[in-house]
Order: structure tokens, then C-alpha cells, then sequence
């Protein structure tokens, strides 16, 4: 009995190593993914990019920052494979890679709202608990009248 769960235990633990590979890959390619969405420009660029391909000029115009910032930008999404470039004559083109980027934004933005509605939400409810506490204390200021001086 006693070798048994020597046995259990030196299986478990081999069960645990293995089980945990597969996962890392998975694991840092989606930290990877997410960290290089993890700016507002290169967001504000996929979302531009929504409506089709674009150069680094026009994004620039767009975004009014430095053209050199938004190539630094573009080459954080390019080096994750979230963007494509076509080369016409002097001209780089962009385009998202995977239209599937796009229902992950727009996830995003409903996660967003969902937050705002949240808050909006918590926000009225201190407004009234706040509202009713002041009225059952009694702190309701009088509004000092206004007398009309009679001509």
C-alpha cells in the first residue's frame, strides 16, 4: 500500500509537469497578443484600419501624432503578426491581419459599457441613499426667499 501511493504521488506529479506544458505557449502567445494592444494608439490604429488599409501618412493625419511614432507603433503590431504591409511604389499600406481583431475590439467596447453602465448605476443609487439620509436627518437647507420690493 505504501508503494502505491509512492507510485500516486510520483505519477501526480509527472501529470502536472505535463498538464501544464500545452498551456504555456497558449498562455504567453495571449499575453503577448494583449500586451501589444496594450496602448491606446495602437488600438486607435486597428480601429482606423477597420475601414481598410492605410499609410503610415495617412494613419499620422489621423492620429496627430509623429509619423515616426505611429512606424513605432505599426512595428509593435507587425513584429505580433496583427497587422500586414503591402508596398505600392514609395507607399507602405496597412491592414489588419485577422479581421477576428475587430469582434475582439468590439468586445472590448461592450465590456467598456457594461463598466460605465455599472457605474452610472452605483453612482444614482449613492445619489439617492445620500438624498433619503439627508432628508431623514433633516438637513434640508431653506432656500432663503426672495422678497419683491413692491414699487
Amino acid at each position: 500500500m505504501r508503494r502505491y501511493s509512492r507510485v500516486n504521488s510520483e505519477f501526480q506529479r509527472l501529470l502536472d509537469k505535463v498538464g501544464a506544458v500545452p498551456h504555456q505557449p497558449l498562455h504567453r502567445f495571449k499575453a503577448e497578443f494583449f500586451q501589444a494592444l496594450g496602448h491606446p494608439a495602437r488600438l486607435r490604429i486597428l480601429e482606423l484600419l477597420r475601414g481598410g488599409e492605410r499609410t503610415v501618412s495617412e494613419l499620422q493625419v489621423e492620429l496627430a501624432i509623429e509619423a515616426s511614432s505611429v512606424s513605432q507603433q505599426l512595428a509593435v503590431l507587425r513584429a505580433k503578426n496583427i497587422v500586414d504591409t503591402r508596398r505600392a511604389g514609395t507607399s507602405v499600406y496597412y491592414s489588419v491581419r485577422d479581421p477576428q481583431i475587430f469582434q475582439l475590439l468590439d468586445v472590448a467596447r461592450a465590456i467598456f459599457n457594461n463598466h460605465l453602465i455599472d457605474l452610472q448605476a452605483m453612482l444614482e443609487t449613492q445619489a439617492r441613499d445620500e438624498k433619503a439620509t439627508d432628508a431623514a436627518d433633516g438637513h434640508h437647507r431653506a432656500r432663503p426667499s426672495k422678497k419683491v420690493a413692491a414699487r
